[in-house]
């Protein structure tokens, strides 16, 4: 990642004194512009929860472990959703040659986690790209569809006015409300309802040189 995803985590690496790693930190989000921005409300929450796609999680997502591993994090509650064994961070990043110091320096890239998915599972993964908004709406109608699953990569700077870019599941899309669900694999957040089409100007923002994306994990 680049510019607003790569640069951004980048900068925000701290060597700590004497402790033989480092911590990432991130541009900071207030409380208040989580709250603001997306959708918490109980009632639609519970009813989200409900779609096919997110009662496959059981309303239960492992977070990130750290700032740089919502990408292999979201890969692993995935595959725990598809009923798939490797469903833990080191698990999934485990003989890819990615983040083996514990940290994604840099981050991961949305053709780097497909890299990392297709080395975890015999499903079909595919990259979506340079999609339109109508093409979005219809992936994301296709997001309650039990056969596949979909992992966002979106600016969060976009939706929040800070941040950077962050990788999530979705757990489907309430059509009647045009809001879609999004299982935010970091705790401060926790899984938020959004409507679409702000949700796909955030992803519709670069990173580097390329469209943020979807990632698809579907059967063969």
């Amino acid at each position: 990642m680049k510019p607003v995803g790569r640069f951004g985590v980048a900068v925000g690496f701290v060597l700590l004194s004497g402790s033989g790693y480092f911590a990432v930190s991130r541009p900071g989000v207030p409380p208040e512009a989580i709250q603001s921005s997306v959708i918490h409300r109980p009632e639609l929450i519970e009813r989200a929860w409900r779609l096919p796609v997110a009662t496959t999680f059981k309303t239960e997502i492992t977070w990130q472990s750290n700032s740089s591993r919502c990408g292999p994090a979201s890969v692993a509650n995935t595959l725990r959703s598809l009923g798939e064994q490797k469903t833990t961070e080191t698990q999934v990043l485990e003989g890819t040659g990615k983040c083996w110091t514990g940290i994604c320096f840099m981050g991961l890239t949305l053709d780097e986690l497909a890299d990392v998915a297709r080395a975890k599972t015999r499903r079909r993964i595919t990259v979506l790209r340079n999609l339109t908004g109508e093409e979005f709406r219809e992936h994301m109608k296709r997001s309650n569809d039990p056969g596949r699953r979909y992992i966002i990569n979106f600016a969060r700077e976009t939706i929040f006015g800070a941040g950077v870019g962050h990788f999530s599941p979705i757990g489907g899309y309430l059509e009647a409300e045009d809001l879609v669900f999004v299982l935010d694999v970091n705790e401060r957040y926790k899984p938020w309802l959004i409507q679409r089409q702000l949700l796909f100007s955030a992803m519709d923002t670069l990173d580097g040189d390329k469209k943020r994306g979807l990632l698809i994990i579907e059967d063969n």
